[in-house]
């Protein structure tokens, strides 16, 4: 006679149990692994992404609008940009909004205050890509403006 007896129905019950836990540990698992969606990257981020397309910052100056707005400058950061076809040095301000609502509310700042540094009109360039705003004296070259546009886009990954 067994010391043990097993009755076939708490067996199935306790089977059915832990397959339950297993199959939400697994779960709770595969969601733990999916990784975050992917935030906008900060300057640093954007550089990486302008030198991977062959376009080099330099003389950076962090909160340069390029004008006097005050609400601006906190987001902006200038650079000098070479590469690819802009066979000329040009000046870029580069507006970094905290996420897409900052970025809709300020596009209109940021062509106004463009005014006080771009000397012709007509050559005005602008890349909006949220939450970015890339603005300069053009023209642009076309490979340059595609390679920065490029950029700014995967740099921004989800838009903010």
């Amino acid at each position: 006679m067994p010391l043990f007896r097993i009755a076939p129905r708490p067996l199935a019950r306790t089977v059915f149990a832990v397959a339950i836990v297993a199959s939400l540990a697994a779960a709770a698992c595969g969601a733990a692994t999916k990784p975050p969606a992917p935030t906008p990257a900060d300057f640093i981020g954007i550089t990486h992404e302008l030198a991977l397309r062959g376009i080099a910052a330099t003389d950076i100056v962090s909160g340069d609008a390029g004008c006097p707005d005050r609400r601006l400058s906190p987001t902006a950061i200038s650079f000098t940009a070479r590469g690819l076809d802009q066979s000329s040095p040009i000046r870029i301000y580069l507006y970094i909004f905290g996420d897409r609502d900052a970025y809709e509310r300020n596009l209109g700042d940021v062509d106004s205050c463009a005014r006080s540094y771009v000397s012709d009109p007509a050559a005005y360039e602008k890349l909006e890509v949220s939450p970015y705003v890339a603005a300069g004296q053009g023209p642009w070259t076309p490979a340059f403006r595609a390679a920065l546009s490029q950029a700014l886009s995967a740099a921004a990954g989800t838009g903010g």
